[in-house]
């Protein structure tokens, strides 16, 4: 037997099937061109039918999303399809079927994110926008996707967290609600009047910005400190966490005022050392000098 003879009869063959399926596959690549125009089309048509409706961000991007995925899902098993004419849609699927599970085993984390994401997006207490806390990471939520969630930290930078670790761990979400209770502790000597230094505080309060004024101040005594009696004092505020700080600041600052102006008198613990006693000193060798 001729095996080169072989071999070139075979390699014709495939040149000649090449050539033939050639009509087909520009066909199939047309077809993946108009998905990609009507997928592009399609988004757009569901972004302004979104845009007037109540739906969340994220049930807006997932609503995109989806419309994307499924023309490029139709239109991907047309092409496929045309380039093989003798698969049909049952043996697309099955295939597909089988094929995605062999996926499933090697891009686990993926689909876990994937539906992690779709999750998230469907989930009411957590929004654009909103300023979350999740595993020592804090700061605003920009956008969601299938695959990750950018969260721009209070400090500038931008993390891009997956969405199972969303979805697996607590999250704080700190502007869920407009307005967040925040506290202080202020220490005052313990000759001083305690009646009159709880009203001081109080009066501290008037006039301030960012304190909400339906909501009451608490002052309360928390404990016997080493060198004052401690004073827990709540108030609240906006939720942002700069309104936060911001307003922190000024109620130290007026508190500070209110207690110096009454002459009373914010300790500090006396600070304890402990000295230990100087090694006794070595009279350093006297050496003979060279004559």
């Amino acid at each position: 037997m001729n095996y080169i003879a072989v071999l070139q009869e075979r390699v014709l063959q495939m040149a000649r099937g090449f050539v033939a399926i050639l009509p087909n596959i520009g066909i199939a690549l047309l077809i993946l061109f108009l998905t990609w125009f009507l997928a592009r089309f399609a988004v757009r048509i569901a972004d302004r039918l979104t845009a007037h409706t109540h739906l969340r961000e994220s049930l807006k991007q997932l609503v995109e999303t989806l419309v994307r995925v499924g023309i490029w899902i139709a239109g991907i098993m047309i092409a496929a399809t045309v380039v093989m004419p003798g698969l049909t849609p049952a043996s697309l699927f099955a295939g597909v079927g089988i094929g995605a599970v062999a996926i499933g085993f090697a891009f686990q984390d993926i689909f876990e994110n994937f539906l992690a994401g779709v999750l998230i997006m469907v989930r009411e207490k957590m929004h654009i926008g909103d300023i979350i806390e999740v595993e020592g990471i804090r700061g605003r939520v920009e956008r969601i996707n299938l695959r990750e969630t950018f969260i721009r930290q209070l400090t500038g930078e931008l993390t891009l967290l997956p969405n199972s670790m969303l979805f697996k761990n607590p999250v704080r979400i700190l502007t869920d609600q407009t307005l967040r209770r925040d506290e202080l502790v202020v220490g005052v000597g313990y000759d001083a009047d305690l009646k009159q230094a709880m009203d001081l505080i109080r009066s501290a309060f008037d006039g301030l910005e960012g304190i909400a004024p339906d909501k009451p101040i608490g002052i309360y005594a928390r404990e016997f400190g080493a060198s004052s009696i401690d004073l827990l004092v709540q108030w609240w505020t906006a939720a942002a966490p700069r309104d936060q700080r911001e307003t922190r600041t000024d109620v130290l600052l007026a508190i500070k005022a209110k207690l110096d102006g009454a002459g009373i008198e914010i300790p500090f613990p006396y600070l304890t050392h402990t000295f230990k006693e100087p090694l006794p000193l070595r009279r350093a060798a006297v050496l003979p000098t060279d004559q």
